[in-house]
């Protein structure tokens, strides 16, 4: 867990710093790390913290045979889940979260940072249906200026969604309270908060642009 004092309220932010995270967070950060194992990292990070944002699912009484005998399990229920991950770094985590809930649906949100301004761009968004319904999982893994995953959020609002969660692996002060304040029911779990932004908007100490590591483009 991190000692930066953050301004906003915390009750609805989740740090999940499991020894085998903060390892994989080291690797993952170092720059001399590939684009295969980075983008490995990225999947096993995705799952690690997926497990924890998912622990309080509803469940719903099932009943199985065994080899033995019957008995009643427990199975999610409802419409379960949607994963919206904003393009195109949140890609990287997709498939570390279906392998959690392989039946979950996955929308899309399409947004650039303006390199002036540092604002949001939207150039696309589709979501899967009965966004009501759904725990959507809104995935990206950086948590820099809050701008993107604040717009994504709102996009869903818009489109009916109640129960909101957002994952980034690496998170800063500025961002987590701009993105709490903006919603007050957004939950937001993130593997490290780091010390600031830069003049340019980058994290320190940050990984780089997790966009250009996952897809090797730098």
């Amino acid at each position: 867990m991190t000692n930066l004092q953050l301004d906003c309220d915390t009750s609805r932010l989740t740090v999940v710093d499991h020894p085998l995270v903060q390892h994989k967070m080291s690797v993952l950060r170092d720059k001399s790390t590939s684009t295969k194992d980075f983008r490995q990292l990225v999947t096993e990070l995705s799952i690690l913290e997926g497990y924890e944002a998912l622990r309080d699912l509803p469940l719903e009484d099932v009943e199985v045979e065994t080899p033995l005998e019957k008995m009643v399990g427990k199975r999610i229920a409802g419409k379960k889940l949607a994963i919206i991950p904003i393009l195109r770094a949140g890609l990287g985590m997709v498939d570390g979260i279906l392998s959690l809930a392989p039946s979950a649906r996955v929308g899309h949100v399409g947004l650039y940072r303006d390199p002036v301004t540092h604002e949001p761009v939207e150039y696309y968004h589709k979501f899967p249906p009965y966004l009501d319904a759904r725990t959507c999982i809104v995935v990206d893994p950086m948590l820099a200026t809050g701008g993107s995953l604040v717009a994504a959020v709102q996009f869903l609002r818009e489109a009916g969604a109640k129960d909101i969660r957002a994952l980034t692996l690496v998170s800063c002060p500025e961002g987590i309270k701009t993105v709490l304040d903006s919603d007050p029911n957004v939950r937001l779990y993130t593997c490290a908060i780091d010390r600031q932004l830069n003049e340019r908007a980058y994290i320190l100490p940050g990984l780089g642009d997790a966009g250009d590591r996952v897809y090797g483009t730098r």
